[in-house]
């Protein structure tokens, strides 16, 4: 899949990833080869293949990423609806989950339009108690460029015109 061609697709993608699970998965490697998943409800993608999620919580992605900072992201459509759609149609109608392989960039102070676009993002959930809880205080952002992108596959039903 050519990146840079279908980085639109691919934000799109990501989009509604989150919108049906929360959260997308980064892969990464310990010092010994041990492999490690991190759930992130933070990333953003940029327009040049390159994005940044909040690094409040991760705690062993970080460590990781002084020993070797390649990763790759995981994001499924979770959506029932497009789910049952497909499975009625016998075919998928957009990605149903992408991989993106890149590296972790430097640990910064996020800038005011991040902070804008993660207000963006958990504005349906200020007015519950935990919001603030989980949201609040999200100063640090770590950058990422992406270099290849993978469709996962699942058989015929994944065939796009």
């Amino acid at each position: 899949m050519d990146i840079q061609k279908q980085w639109p697709k691919i934000r799109e993608h990501f989009s509604k990833s989150f919108g049906s699970s929360l959260h997308v998965s980064i892969a990464s490697v310990n010092a010994d080869g041990d492999p490690q998943c991190t759930p992130i409800g933070s990333l953003f993608l940029n327009d040049d293949q390159s994005g940044f999620y909040f690094e409040k919580y991760p705690s062993t992605l970080p460590k990781f990423a002084k020993e070797s900072p390649r990763i790759c992201v995981l994001g499924v459509n979770s959506s029932k609806s497009f789910w049952l759609r497909s499975l009625y149609k016998d075919k998928f109608s957009a990605f149903p989950a992408v991989k993106l392989y890149g590296q972790l960039g430097e640990k910064r102070k996020a800038t005011e339009s991040e902070l804008n676009a993660l207000r963006k993002r958990m504005r349906k959930t200020s007015i519950l108690k935990g919001h603030k809880t989980l949201w609040g205080k999200m100063e640090s952002v770590r950058e990422v460029r992406f270099s290849k992108a993978e469709r996962v596959k699942f058989g015929k039903m994944t065939r796009l015109e």
